[in-house]
């Protein structure tokens, strides 16, 4: 996951990082992932995996890498740094600063290491100092809750005009995708947004390719 070039006077649009639901066995959600994968542009996918026994971890891995690498989408695991060189996936999405650091030595300088649950800028600046790939502001946190919106916009803001490491911004729903751009981030992710939304998630997230597509609009 590469930071877009920015041109002198206009950005160049953000790319979608697609968040799986909690997964303990591919069945029919392959179908449903590629056939969502093929509506839209979509840079990574975010793989959520239910606790299990390693081989079954790895199994549900592969096969899901079959559907996702050969689009030419990378597959990132959320956690299990320890799984990802044998399961054949990209990288791995760590949460928090010690977890991320942690992690590294299984992952660098061949896998993506990703870091979120960033809870200060020194953390974020943290991550960005080990070698995070990117940084991601606005996911969930374990309870179920997250930052303010308007908080998660000033850290987007905040990153995207000091740093060159991209930037993830985490949209709970379709109505914060256009805001996150505005922001500055690089990617903007989505997860439940998509596969609860009742049109299904292939329309949902070919909707959110469009948000992401569409020409800001200059007061």
């Amino acid at each position: 996951m590469a930071k877009p070039q920015q041109a002198d006077v206009k950005r160049s649009a953000p790319r979608l990082y697609l968040a799986t639901p909690l997964i303990d066995e591919p069945g029919d959600f392959a179908g449903a992932l590629g056939r969502a994968i093929e509506a839209a542009d979509v840079a990574a996918v975010l793989l959520r995996l239910r606790p299990a026994d390693e081989r079954t971890l790895i199994n549900c891995v592969k096969s899901l890498a079959s559907v996702v690498q050969p689009k030419d989408i990378a597959l990132v695991l959320d956690g299990h740094a320890e799984i990802v060189a044998r399961a054949g996936a990209d990288g791995a999405h760590l949460t928090g600063i010690e977890a991320f650091t942690a992690a590294l030595e299984m992952l660098k300088p061949a896998r993506i290491a990703g870091c979120g649950g960033l809870k200060t800028r020194h953390d974020a600046m943290l991550a960005a100092e080990r070698g995070a790939d990117y940084v991601m502001f606005g996911e969930r946190r374990p309870d179920g809750s997250r930052p303010s919106f308007e908080a998660i916009v000033e850290r987007i803001e905040w990153w995207a005009n000091l740093f060159e490491i991209p930037c993830v911004g985490f949209a709970a729903a379709t109505s914060e995708i256009a805001p996150l751009k505005a922001a500055g981030a690089d990617f903007v992710a989505v997860g439940d947004a998509i596969w609860q939304d009742p049109r299904g998630p292939t329309a949902a997230l070919a909707e959110a390719a469009g948000l992401l597509a569409a020409p800001e609009i200059v007061a």
